[in-house]
């Protein structure tokens, strides 16, 4: 797959922590960051995952991307992990909530020990993160920015994922929230509300390992086939790529506009999903 160009943002000297660094999104926010000269604090819960990634991007950024293994439902994983990132860079100016989980099910059928698994993830580990980044940035007393990766589902959920469009809304909830808490002390929080993101190049999203195997039995397609499905009911008729959520993600932190509390759809264009 092709990737966008070079971002011409230049975020030098400014340190960011991603969270599920390792996935396909995560990998594609993380280029984005050290393409604009920013410092990355690559996180995920699997250490095998996220020494692959940190060897991946080395040879082109150096000691500007290092990795940390954080659990983010474990507030104190979390905690541990923040501190981490300012030992090794000396400061924190921008994170990024990518973290999640997926289930697939109706709501009759819902199992719920699963749904309390994207309860820990979604909800949990969005409000760990931003209750410690809260306690931190009101710290350093030098603003900062918070980008959340939502998801259209927030404003146009689908059948059969309840669990999943639930949780994230929550998620969503809290960022929005949080807009408006930490303001008074110059930290920016936004949304970034993507679609669709099969891959990061050939690394394939775990959340789309999770669910579509079962979106493909629904309309009888294989997997070059489902994309193309969702390709072709967005309005641009064009392919999501983590490149393009990361480009969401530098527009905020870039300052382009005074700007706090919003969220940027990343989706080709889908009526239903534009956020109200």
């Amino acid at each position: 797959m092709k990737s966008e160009p070079e971002c011409r943002y230049d975020l030098k000297d400014r340190v960011a922590i991603v969270t599920g660094a390792a996935g396909a999104i995560g990998t594609g926010i993380c280029r984005g960051l050290l393409r604009s000269n920013c410092r990355v604090a690559a996180t995920d819960i699997s250490r095998d995952r996220l020494n692959n990634l940190v060897k991946e991007f080395h040879n082109e950024f150096g000691d500007r991307i290092t990795g940390i293994e954080i659990d983010v439902t474990d507030y104190d994983s979390v905690s541990m992990g923040i501190k981490k990132v300012v030992k090794i860079f000396g400061c924190l100016d921008i994170a990024v909530i990518n973290a999640g989980i997926a289930y697939v099910s109706t709501i009759k059928d819902m199992d719920i020990a699963e749904f309390k698994k994207l309860e820990k993830v979604n909800i949990d580990g969005t409000l760990f993160i931003l209750k410690e980044l809260a306690t931190y940035f009101e710290y350093q007393k030098t603003g900062g920015d918070i980008i959340l990766i939502s998801t259209k589902n927030v404003f146009s959920p689908g059948s059969a994922f309840g669990a999943y469009s639930a949780t994230k809304a929550a998620s969503h909830q809290l960022g929005r929230v949080a807009s408006l808490e930490l303001a008074q002390i110059g930290v920016r929080v936004n949304m970034v509300a993507p679609d669709a993101v099969f891959s990061d190049g050939t690394k394939k999203s775990g959340l789309w390992q999770k669910i579509g195997p079962d979106r493909m039995r629904a309309r009888g397609l294989d997997e070059k086939g489902l994309e193309e499905y969702y390709r072709n009911r967005n309005l641009l008729k064009t392919q999501v790529t983590a490149d393009h959520v990361a480009n969401a993600v530098l527009f905020f932190v870039s300052h382009q506009t005074p700007t706090t509390g919003a969220t940027i759809p990343v989706d080709g264009g889908l009526p239903d999903a534009t956020p109200r």
